[in-house]
């Protein structure tokens, strides 16, 4: 199907809205996709907080080189490109399950400006997601503040114990 000159533009500018928006893009090749894949592929990019779209080779090419990125030969034979507006771990994950099936094979992708291969996404999904790394970080930096607080506590609590011990004698020995 043609597109007018106008059609073009606004698919252009739609395509520049989603790159720069998107904090990665991940590229899949599908082959006798069907409308069930694809709604279930969209349904699970939407729970990972992101958007997947079958793009125009030559039409994406041209605002990836706008955008100053370089994309080799990843917009080869059908492409559908994965926006991660969020979490992109969380979508690398997605992508990887999709590859699974013989309707997908990433392609690679794109974390910032800085062009991945399909081994990268790979790595990438294999990270926790953003919530537990979090919950890493966050134990790493309050694991030396609690045991800080354990010390100083226990040189009280070791002369509790030691009056409690004490007590306790006094109460057997005139009991």
């Amino acid at each position: 199907m043609a597109f007018t000159r106008e059609q073009k533009s606004a698919i252009m500018q739609q395509y520049q809205e989603w790159v720069a928006k998107s904090q990665a893009m991940f590229l899949l090749e599908y082959t006798k996709m069907n409308q069930k894949d694809m709604d279930t592929l969209r349904a699970k990019v939407r729970e990972a907080g992101g958007e997947i779209h079958v793009v125009k080779n030559t039409l994406f090419g041209k605002v990836l080189s706008e955008a100053g990125v370089d994309y080799g030969k990843m917009l080869e034979k059908t492409t559908m490109v994965g926006f991660a507006f969020n979490d992109p771990p969380a979508l690398a994950k997605v992508v990887n399950e999709a590859a699974k099936s013989e309707v997908f094979a990433v392609k690679g992708g794109f974390l910032g400006k800085v062009s991945i291969n399909a081994a990268q996404v790979k790595a990438l999904a294999d990270m926790p997601p953003l919530p537990v790394l979090r919950a890493q970080l966050l134990g790493v930096l309050l694991a030396p503040a609690s045991k800080l607080v354990r010390t100083i506590a226990e040189p009280g609590r070791s002369i509790a114990g030691v009056i409690k011990a004490y007590s306790e004698k006094g109460q057997t020995a005139s009991a």
